[in-house]
């Protein structure tokens, strides 16, 4: 057993983006700081890895956020990571309909009035401004009801702008999902304006921007990173975390040490008994294409296809499907060859399949709708000494980059 340093160290348990955010502000701080992984490396569910297939670094998902994600650029910026964030200058939004062949770009204004929605060649097309009230139904107290409780989710609004953007950031039906979050989402991003919602890509990989950097940060600054380190459970006396049990490596934890758990919804059940956590959750489907799409921009959204969001990199291909538990049981290379097919038509490139990899998450982030909203539970524990971070739990946003970010933020304030 070893005793912990004391002085008020906190013990920030996995390596996420929601750990490394805890970590970073606590540091920043002044806070004596271990940050526990029990992986090899970090970043969690947004990290980069070398590819054998490949041959070349690809992300293990693609994410995207948005210049109105003012936690996750605050971070950037505290590790020296926002200058490997790229996207357009302003908030355009190109789009392709595999049905009709029709392509269009969705330009925001600035301002946070819509003027937009009154320009023909910036709004969706075959759509009036009329069609555009339809947020502030979303945005008018929508309490605990689903979005179809609230909207009618069909016509060309809802197919070509709604369902890409609520199905992206939900990662679930939006119908069925929770129309808090969406109301949180849109009054976040397209309610506040262009300045909002330009889109930010890590062109060189997620790791380049969020994980790297912070390690490096957190590094330079002193604090304690252990890799290969899992936490078998916690001891508790008195209403506090007395021990962290690493198989068998035992720290005692000092009256003023902490512990911050930003892990999984069910190792976090399973370290903290009683917990109540979300119990469903949403697979995403990534595809990456050894190819080049010089004509195509960085992000383009897809409309009524397999495809829903493709990403164009130096030298690869990247294509995300979201709320894609459907996908899973599909053979790999049947899957790889359909996606493809839709890629080279909205690209213009041969329909030969070039290497390909499949990414599949089952459980890529909790479902989001009222029940499991319901269950999302919130930073504080019953324990004094203990906190919660992560995605899953109450932060109000979806699990996002930005509600990760959020989540060990607001950790590190309780702390």
């Amino acid at each position: 057993m070893t005793q912990s340093k004391g002085l008020g160290t906190v013990h920030v348990i996995g390596a996420g983006l929601a750990g490394l955010s805890a970590a970073a502000r606590l540091t920043l701080a002044g806070k004596r700081v271990v940050l526990h992984e029990a992986g090899a490396q970090a970043g969690g569910r947004c990290r980069s890895y070398v590819d054998t297939v490949l041959n070349m670094p690809i992300d293990n998902g693609n994410h995207v956020i948005l210049s109105g994600n003012h936690a996750a650029l605050s971070y950037l910026d505290l590790i020296g990571g926002r200058g490997r964030m790229q996207g357009p200058a302003s908030a355009d939004f190109p789009f392709v309909d595999l049905r009709t062949r029709e392509r269009w770009t969705l330009r925001l204004g600035d301002g946070v009035l819509p003027w937009w929605v009154l320009n023909n060649a910036r709004r969706v097309p075959n759509t009036r401004p009329a069609d555009y009230l339809v947020f502030a139904r979303l945005l008018w107290r929508p309490g605990r009801r689903t979005i179809g409780e609230l909207i009618d989710c069909r016509g060309e609004l809802y197919e070509r702008l709604l369902e890409p953007f609520l199905v992206a950031t939900l990662n679930n039906a939006p119908a069925e999902s929770s129309a808090r979050l969406a109301a949180t989402l849109l009054r976040e991003t397209i309610a506040a304006g262009g300045r909002a919602c330009r889109p930010l890509i890590a062109m060189e990989g997620l790791s380049s921007a969020f994980v790297d950097p912070a390690v490096a940060w957190l590094k330079m600054k002193g604090t304690d990173i252990k890799f290969g380190h899992e936490l078998h459970s916690i001891g508790f006396d008195k209403g506090r975390a007395t021990s962290l049990d690493f198989s068998g490596d035992i720290v005692s934890l000092a009256p003023d040490d902490k512990v911050v758990v930003a892990v999984p919804p069910n190792l976090a059940s399973r370290l903290l008994p009683g917990l109540t956590v979300p119990t469903e959750f949403r697979a995403i489907a990534n595809l990456h294409y050894k190819a080049d799409a010089p004509d195509l921009p960085i992000m383009t959204g897809v409309v009524h296809g397999t495809t829903q969001w493709i990403f164009s990199y130096p030298g690869r291909i990247s294509i995300t499907i979201s709320a894609a538990d459907a996908l899973m049981q599909q053979p790999r290379e049947e899957l790889a060859r359909e996606v493809w097919r839709e890629v080279a038509q909205v690209a213009g490139l041969a329909p030969d399949l070039p290497p390909w990899q499949v990414v599949r998450e089952r459980r890529a982030t909790i479902a989001t709708d009222p029940a499991q909203e319901a269950l999302r539970p919130p930073a504080q524990t019953k324990w004094d000494n203990v906190v919660l971070a992560g995605d899953w739990t109450d932060t109000g946003l979806p699990p996002t980059i930005e509600s990760a970010i959020r989540s060990g933020e607001r950790a590190a304030s309780l702390v």
